[in-house]
């Protein structure tokens, strides 16, 4: 399986699926309903940005992903 996946594919795929959840429409939904949708796209949104901004290679046959979370220094 490492030798057939693309790392930087699957990286570019979770960088459209988080952008996919940023268009996403609200559907017609209210209250209680309506709090857990946007909830649940922030994660969604949270999670695929993060590993779409990784670096990931395949080392000794273990996917590694490597993500900067250290806020951007000041310039």
């Amino acid at each position: 399986m490492a030798d057939e996946l693309d790392v930087e594919a699957m990286i570019t795929r979770f960088r459209e699926r988080a952008e996919a959840v940023r268009n996403r429409p609200l559907p017609p939904v209210g209250g209680e309903e309506r709090t857990l949708f946007i909830r649940r796209a922030q994660e969604d949104f949270q999670d695929f940005a993060i590993i779409g901004d990784a670096s990931g290679a395949i080392e000794d046959g273990i996917l590694v992903l490597r993500v900067d979370l250290r806020p951007p220094a000041d310039s």
